[in-house]
């Protein structure tokens, strides 16, 4: 059993290389903020969970005890990195005003919710 239990660990610790590889690449690469979003938010973050879920089965697999702090980091980290990418594309969008004309029509009345509110154009921002 611990022969496979090594190579599901090495498995996912190569897949989780690699992972990381082309999220950073995306990052470094990618010519705008928003195509550069995607790097960390998505390969990345799955680069990561691989690894810390390699490291849980390893301490199954190896050492027989159950580590819940691998479970507790990926939690958190699949819970932040939307938001904080969310968070990013709304300042980016609200700070460029070219990206906003960009944007697809809503489909209904109201129009997006951050650009379009009635401080949307009087509100001075602060874009450094």
């Amino acid at each position: 059993m611990t022969g496979i239990g090594e190579i599901a660990i090495a498995a996912l610790i190569c897949l989780g290389a690699f992972f990381l590889l082309v999220g950073s690449l995306g990052l470094a690469k990618l010519p705008d903020l928003m195509r550069r979003l995607h790097g960390p938010t998505k390969a990345t973050t799955l680069g990561i969970g691989s690894m810390l879920i390699a490291s849980m089965l390893y301490f199954i697999v190896e050492r027989g005890t159950v580590s819940i702090h691998e479970l507790l980091i990926t939690t958190f980290l699949f819970l932040t990195a939307p938001v904080t990418a969310l968070m990013v594309a709304k300042a980016h969008i609200l700070c460029n005003k070219e990206a906003r004309k960009q944007l697809p029509p809503t489909g209904r009345q109201a129009g997006w919710a951050v650009i379009d509110g009635p401080q949307a154009e009087d509100t001075p921002r602060d874009c450094a």
